[in-house]
């Protein structure tokens, strides 16, 4: 299943400047879910950070993460029009730069999930390479 921005937007309640995925290019409800965000210079972010040269923040990239999993869980029927909060970051790497004109391919798969709470295995990747891998805990509420 493929969804563009207008789709994600029916399925998780972030919006810009906070909408940090463009398209999901594979979703299976509740199991996993691969998104992808193109890194623009023209984001409000890099007016400071930083201005001689530009690097994406550590934790939008981990939000951005955080993004696809929310897809991947409220795609679910009965997870539809509810919230997935952060419960938990566990180790997290980032392993090189992530910069304007980079596409991220951004993985998430649930490994765990017992009621309203559940872990998945994260990972964010440039031209094939890892750029950041984190287990990413989250809860279901209202």
């Amino acid at each position: 299943m493929i969804l563009n921005s207008n789709q994600i937007q029916e399925i998780i309640p972030h919006r810009y400047p906070f909408l940090l995925i463009d398209r999901v290019t594979e979703l299976i409800p509740g199991d996993k879910a691969v998104a992808i965000k193109n890194v623009s210079v023209n984001e409000h972010i890099y007016t400071g950070h930083f201005p001689s040269k530009h690097v994406m923040p550590g934790v939008l990239i981990v939000e951005a993460l955080a993004q696809t999993g929310a897809v991947t869980i409220l795609s679910m029927e009965e997870n539809k029009g509810k919230l997935a909060y952060f419960a938990g970051i566990d180790k997290c790497k980032f392993k090189k730069p992530v910069q304007p004109g980079d596409q991220m391919i951004l993985e998430a798969q649930v490994v765990n999930k017992r009621g309203k709470i559940g872990i998945a295995e994260c990972t964010a990747f440039v031209d094939g390479e890892v750029v950041c891998e984190a287990i990413l805990k989250f809860a279901i509420g209202e």
